[in-house]
């Protein structure tokens, strides 16, 4: 456990009362530097609001008053001071799980990344899995001045997750169904944790600091060892009354192999790291083949892993369509592991999308984000930010 990381009073943590103060700290935390007069304006409140919502903030020194320049709002008789965020008056933990490994970093307010890590998972037992994230948290806060101002950490892991109640339902690669992870990790670490499916979590770090910015509805897709999304709809992650909303990985779009939800033909099923690489080993009848050679010979030239790749994007495409076609995003990113290869199917993709996508909605843009996990915990301690607007923080 992370003993000397010392609690800190509600009072000298982020003020957030209210939807009028989360608006007023997201918009300035997004889009900020930004005057009182601006926020009102983007935001729809009162200035007399905005000035009310922001006080505490910035007597808490979570944002400060830049100098105006001399400039005036327009209409008023005194300086527009722009607001800004403090971004080292708090930092965040944020680590993703995968099969192998634990991925960790820390960040500031604004999600920059401050310090990364890695520690190698030997085993997916629950309590392997909880002191070795203990340990990685604690060799991530081995500063002083970071860990004196360190309060949370986020976790993101594949899979079905509660965020409220902090369980894993289910996880697929990790063997696990309902481990209350948030709750073993908070006891663990002395962090208030905060637990969320991978992807959503990426998505957040993209609404706030990425692609997302300034889209009211976006989608992000993931291609790796699984087929992940998260939609984002006025600018917030939507979750559905189960917490499973948009996963289209677990659409089934053809009569196909078995997926590991217990469905078939599942665009995971087909098109997935794992999927493909099985598909391609009977195709060539190499058992040993590993994805490296299959990507090299693919690109080579060989037809019949070209097709395999091709039907990996068809089922993709399928799933983009589906996708778009429901919820009318006004982009989709497409990003995870996978996208190293996506040179193979983009092709396919992209010609499957434009025919099944409906009328105009074949305009949405598909953006191609390739990153690296230490970018996935980035959205770990981006949920681990979030966390300052919820009701009940501790």
């Amino acid at each position: 456990m992370l003993s000397n990381v010392p609690g800190m009073p509600r009072s000298a943590r982020a003020p957030i009362t209210g939807p009028a103060a989360a608006t007023v700290f997201t918009t300035v935390l997004t889009e900020g530097p930004v005057s009182r007069v601006d926020v009102a304006r983007r935001t729809g409140l009162s200035s007399a609001a905005v000035t009310k919502a922001a006080r505490p903030f910035i007597e808490a020194g979570y944002l400060e008053e830049l100098a105006s320049g001399g400039r005036t709002a327009p209409g008023a008789g005194r300086p527009a001071n722009p607001l800004a965020i403090r971004p080292d008056r708090e930092y965040f933990v944020g680590v993703k799980i995968t099969g192998d490994d634990l991925i960790g970093v820390v960040t500031d307010l604004r999600a920059d990344v401050r310090a990364s890590a890695r520690h190698a998972l030997t085993g997916h037992d629950v309590g392997h899995v909880v002191r070795a994230l203990a340990d990685l948290a604690g060799e991530l806060l081995s500063d002083p001045g970071v860990r004196d101002r360190a309060f949370c950490v986020g976790v993101a892991v594949s899979g079905d997750v509660d965020r409220v109640s902090g369980v894993v339902r289910y996880s697929p690669f990790l063997g696990w169904r309902d481990v209350p992870l948030a709750e073993l990790l908070q006891d663990a670490t002395g962090l208030t944790t905060t637990l969320e499916n991978d992807v959503k979590a990426l998505a957040v770090a993209e609404k706030w600091f990425g692609e997302g910015v300034g889209a009211s509805t976006f989608a992000l897709v993931t291609v790796g060892a699984g087929i992940g999304s998260a939609l984002v709809v006025d600018g917030r992650v939507l979750r559905g009354a189960y917490g499973v909303a948009g996963e289209i990985g677990h659409v089934p779009v053809a009569e196909g192999p078995a997926c590991s939800c217990g469905g078939q033909g599942c665009v995971e099923a087909i098109a997935s790291g794992e999927a493909i690489l099985t598909r391609a080993r009977q195709v060539t009848g190499e058992p040993a083949l590993s994805m490296a050679d299959a990507v090299t010979r693919a690109r080579g030239g060989d037809e019949p892993l070209r097709e395999v790749f091709a039907a990996a994007g068809h089922a993709i495409g399928l799933g983009l369509a589906a996708l778009v076609n429901l919820f009318g995003p006004e982009r989709v990113v497409v990003s995870g592991e996978g996208v190293a290869t996506y040179d193979l199917f983009e092709e396919q993709i992209r010609r499957t999308f434009e025919v099944h996508a409906f009328g105009s909605a074949a305009r949405c843009r598909l953006a191609v984000r390739p990153l690296p996990f230490e970018e996935w915990a980035r959205g770990a301690a981006a949920v681990a930010i979030q966390g300052l607007f919820a009701a009940d923080r501790g």
